[in-house]
């Protein structure tokens, strides 16, 4: 009798702890990001809050919603770029985003076209610096930077395989950007240009409004808890 009862609990105990593991997996998968009482007080208002794509168009065959992330799982070696359905012009955006080893991205900010292997637009990086095969890019080319323009610092990526933490402040000309607490670009885009021909500026570099975009470069990057607040 007292066998029975041990065996009885300790098949208890396994199947209490399967149903546990079972549910804190549900949970992670179907993770919903909730804006801070902050956040709602200062009208944010979500992009991808892990629920669905609604608010994204473009390529959503490379770009999948994935335990509650978009996920860029390239089919090419170069393009694959996914736009808000929103335009915007001046605002605050907050987001997440994990590298992979080797990693190229790009943060597109004011496209006003949607293609899907080019653009016209500002770019902003999103790269693993560390990696050695980007060891002799130019310094306007890593992380965080005004692709083409303006380097960013250096130094405040977590590791791949980590999440970062990331702002990024276009209020008219001046572009902000905060990496996990730390200012690695802060720029005025008139003032980068203004001794350039404006047939050599890049197109769509100065423009006033446009779509987000995340723009692919054949590489695994995870992106989640994207936010954004409109400057008025």
């Amino acid at each position: 009798m007292k066998y029975n009862v041990t065996l009885n609990w300790i098949l208890f105990f396994l199947i209490a702890c399967t149903v546990q593991v079972q549910s804190r997996d549900k949970t992670d998968e179907n993770k919903i990001f909730k804006l801070s009482k902050s956040e709602k007080k200062e009208n944010f208002r979500f992009l991808f809050d892990g629920s669905s794509m609604d608010n994204w168009v473009g390529n959503k065959t490379e770009y999948v919603l994935e335990d509650g992330c978009i996920v860029m799982r390239p089919q090419q070696n170069i393009g694959g770029n996914l736009y808000t359905k929103d335009s915007f012009d001046n605002f605050v955006l907050r987001f997440e985003f994990m590298l992979t080893p080797e990693a190229n991205n790009g943060l597109g900010i004011r496209h006003q076209t949607m293609d899907d292997t080019s653009y016209q637009g500002m770019e902003l990086q999103i790269l693993d610096n560390e990696a050695p095969v980007y060891a002799d890019l130019k310094p306007y080319q890593y992380h965080g930077s005004l692709y083409g323009y303006v380097p960013a610092r250096r130094g405040f990526l977590k590791k791949t395989g980590e999440w970062n933490q990331q702002e990024v402040i276009a209020d008219g000309s001046r572009i902000k950007i905060t990496l996990n607490g730390e200012v690695i670009l802060d720029t005025d885009i008139n003032e980068v240009t203004k001794d350039i021909p404006a047939e050599k500026i890049q197109k769509g570099l100065l423009n006033k409004n446009g779509r987000i975009a995340f723009l692919g470069h054949g590489s695994v990057v995870k992106f989640r808890n994207i936010c954004i607040k409109e400057i008025r």
